[in-house]
Parts: structure tokens; sequence; C-alpha cells
């Protein structure tokens, strides 16, 4: 025999299940929307598409003293988590992560950025500290700075606009 004090039983007991279950929801499930055309279009803010993070340079002009570098990510550059390091050809992507001495190689220099879609140079990638460099280079970043994949680099050579 159902009483009403079972009856309460059940309904506190269910009505706790469902407020469990509801949440458990992940709060890091938000999506933002990214550059048309991405191959992560839609998906959660900067995560790498499936073939990884890539960053393409698509043009560089003269700014005064320094360099604009205009460039198309294939993920929305956040600091906090997947990013832009751009740094000279004077070290490799290998260097210009936080975990180089891991990495086994002597870190570099590099600014990490979530400018999009251009960055003026400054700082550790200005034109007056690039020595007998030319060539100014692209790679992802993680929110720890590590680089995501070393072999996914786009350089160019800017030695015509110095």
């Amino acid at each position: 025999m159902t009483t009403p004090t079972s009856l309460l039983r059940r309904f506190v007991v269910g009505s706790i299940a469902i407020v469990a279950l509801w949440g458990c929801g992940d709060d890091d499930d938000a999506t933002v929307e990214t550059p048309a055309g991405s191959e992560s279009e839609g998906a959660e803010a900067n995560a790498c598409p499936n073939d990884g993070c890539a960053i393409s340079i698509t043009d560089v002009v003269s700014e005064g003293d320094e360099l604009t570098v205009t460039w198309d990510p294939n993920f929305a550059p956040d600091l906090d988590r997947n990013h832009i390091h751009i740094f000279w050809d004077l070290f490799t992507a290998e260097q210009v992560s936080s975990d180089a001495a891991e990495r086994g190689v002597e870190q570099g220099e590099w600014v990490p950025t979530e400018d999009d879609p251009a960055y003026t140079t400054e700082g550790a990638v200005s034109t007056s500290v690039r020595g007998e460099s030319t060539t100014l280079c692209v790679t992802a970043g993680d929110g720890d700075h590590a680089v995501i994949d070393t072999t996914k680099v786009d350089c160019r050579d800017v030695s015509d606009l110095l």
C-alpha cells in the first residue's frame, strides 16, 4: 500500500535525482563563432580542428619601422587557451615554447598574441631585434604557452619590407 509518506519520499528522491542529473552538465560546453569557413566553426572555443591548429600568414606590410602581419588562423585565438606565437626565424618552433627545455632546446624569444586578423610587430618581434633575420614565423600555442604542434609553422620572407 502506498502511503502519503512513501509518496513524498519517492517524490523527494526522484527530484534529487533529476536535479543531480541536470546539474552534471559541463559549464565549458558553450560554443563560440569562429571565422567563417574554418573547420572549427561552431566548435568549443579554441579547440583545434581535427587536423590541428594552424595559422596562415596572408600578408605583411610596412607600418613605419615595424611590420603589420595579417593571418588566418583556423581557430579563435585567446591567450588563456590556444593563441598565436609570432617569432623571427632566429628560433625554431620548439624554442618558442614554454616547454623548450623539456624539448631539449634553449628557449627563444616570441610574442604570444590573440590579435586577429592582424598584428604589428613589437617587443621580441620588433624589427629592431631581428638581427640578420628577414623571415617572420607563426605557430599555435596553448594556454600554457607551449607550442601545440611544431610541424605546423608558417613563415614569410619580409626582406623586401625591411
